[in-house]
């Protein structure tokens, strides 16, 4: 297969005296199927540094949660070299692999991944003991209160709707600490009022000098970007800040 050359795209750029959290240079990921062969991405070149809010684009194919299962080292690339929060996680052992996520990448799934035993409660609690990082007691409950869900804290999962069960995903996740925020289409469940509630939560992740990467189909949520990057057929298409400037979480409509 011939491959295109990659267009000169604009994009913010690295912020002097800021860390770069996640940094991958020729990336591809091809399933090898035989006659069947999928490239998933294709020599994708990515910097996303501390405090920022990136939102990627695209639609179903585009690559957008290979990309994601790659930096959170959830998937192994077929080429090209993956660094985030300062480590190189390309061709890590499995047991380095584990104690990377545990301690730098908290990830918001699309199917939730809750334990069906444990409370929301728990399943929050759960999410931050894994870490291995002091947190005070009462930070689980706090943060599912912050997510609307206070007065569910010790329903089950099969309990709650979908959105609450989304919601305490993200509270599992925002409850961690860790400097990464991997979130795959974190209000696809949720109404607008809510949906709009946890995209600000994930602002304020960003605000606190975590670096929070969302993949999305809803182009209105990347009005409230730092930086929008768009993915089509596995590359990177356009990156740069939002058409017409960020707008206000209060500004979003769908």
């Amino acid at each position: 297969m011939q491959t295109r050359p990659q267009p000169d795209l604009p994009h913010a750029g690295h912020r002097d005296g800021v860390p770069t959290m996640i940094l991958l240079e020729g990336v591809s990921k091809r399933y090898d199927g035989g006659a069947l062969a999928v490239t998933a991405l294709e020599d994708v070149d990515l910097e996303v540094d501390e405090g920022e809010f990136v939102v990627v684009l695209g639609p179903s194919g585009s690559g957008k949660t290979t990309l994601l299962n790659v930096i959170g080292a959830l998937d192994v690339p077929t080429a090209g070299s993956v660094t985030v929060a300062g480590r190189e996680v390309t061709g890590a052992s499995r047991k380095d692999l584990f104690a990377f996520r545990r301690e730098h990448v908290s990830f918001i799934f699309q199917s939730f991944n809750l334990f069906p035993g444990l409370t929301a409660l728990e399943n929050v609690r759960f999410g931050v003991d894994v870490t291995g990082r002091p947190r005070p007691p009462e930070t689980a409950r706090e943060v599912l209160e912050a997510v609307g869900l206070g007065d569910r804290v010790e329903h089950f999962p099969h309990e709650l709707s979908g959105g609450e069960q989304q919601r305490v995903a993200i509270a599992r996740a925002l409850a961690t600490g860790n400097p990464v925020i991997l979130a795959d289409e974190p209000t696809g469940e949720l109404d607008f009022t809510t949906g709009v509630q946890i995209l600000a939560l994930l602002q304020q992740q960003a605000e606190a000098h975590k670096a929070v990467l969302v993949v999305t189909h809803n182009r209105e949520i990347s009005r409230i970007a730092d930086r929008v990057v768009e993915l089509s057929s596995g590359r990177i298409v356009s990156d740069g800040t939002p058409a017409g400037g960020k707008a206000a979480v209060s500004d979003l409509h769908w």
